[in-house]
């Protein structure tokens, strides 16, 4: 495969057979990153689980100390009781009906959907449409409560919601290429902490095999596992 211009000068940068400290690989993502917007800052860390046995199922949220740094659009589906607070808390859409018909139709420009237990039903329809977007509300990441304004608040201000696809991988965002490599690697480890005290009791031998990040468009630098602290 034909390597582009950009892509060979920030491979020159670094060695990507090496694996760096956090803090390291941190800065070197931010050093070979050259689109010209903001790039976000992904992270994908291998586990050693099997996602087909549900005991072996990783799935949570994380608050990261510094956020994403990008605006996070929420829709709150509620009740004519919450929508007060909902607003108040600084949720993008509230409602309930209106939404449910518009996101049939296809509307998906949001980024979290939180939801009261009590419409769930209505909700059901609209998994083959929120599903594959990971945009179904649910009890285990805290977007079906009646907290509705903690909710909004807590995902404005950074908390992600993140679940091991069928390869055994977490991928999600720790932030912007424009935050100090200091940030990034704080927002990483709150990650990979949370990811730890979740670790399945059937998982067995090496729970994490691989940390990889990247930008946006960068290639990936390894980063070494022992160098995160508290795992």
């Amino acid at each position: 495969m034909k390597v582009g211009k950009k892509r060979k000068e920030a491979l020159s940068k670094y060695d990507s057979s090496k694996a760096y400290a956090l803090k390291e690989a941190c800065e070197i993502v931010k050093k070979i990153t050259s689109t010209k917007f903001d790039s976000s800052v992904d992270i994908d860390v291998r586990l050693g689980v099997d996602p087909k046995q549900a005991n072996q199922m990783v799935r949570g949220v994380a608050s990261l100390p510094h956020g994403l740094g990008k605006t996070v659009t929420v829709l709150v589906l509620c009740t004519p009781d919450k929508e007060q607070e909902a607003k108040d808390a600084g949720a993008d859409h509230v409602g309930l009906d209106d939404y449910i018909e518009k996101i049939a139709g296809g509307w998906t420009d949001i980024d979290i959907i939180i939801a009261v237990p009590s419409v769930m039903a209505k909700l059901g329809r609209l998994g083959k449409v929120l599903g594959p977007r990971n945009l179904m509300p649910n009890p285990k990441s805290g977007t079906v409560t009646m907290e509705v304004g903690k909710a909004v608040t807590e995902v404005k201000a950074g908390k992600i919601d993140f679940k091991v696809d069928k390869t055994g991988i977490i991928h999600t965002s720790i932030g912007k290429v424009s935050f100090d490599a200091d940030k990034l690697s704080e927002n990483a480890i709150e990650l990979i902490q949370v990811l730890n005290k979740l670790k399945p009791s059937a998982a067995k031998g090496t729970y994490f095999k691989s940390i990889n990040m990247s930008s946006t468009m960068s290639p990936g630098v390894n980063v070494d596992v022992k160098s995160i602290p508290g795992i």
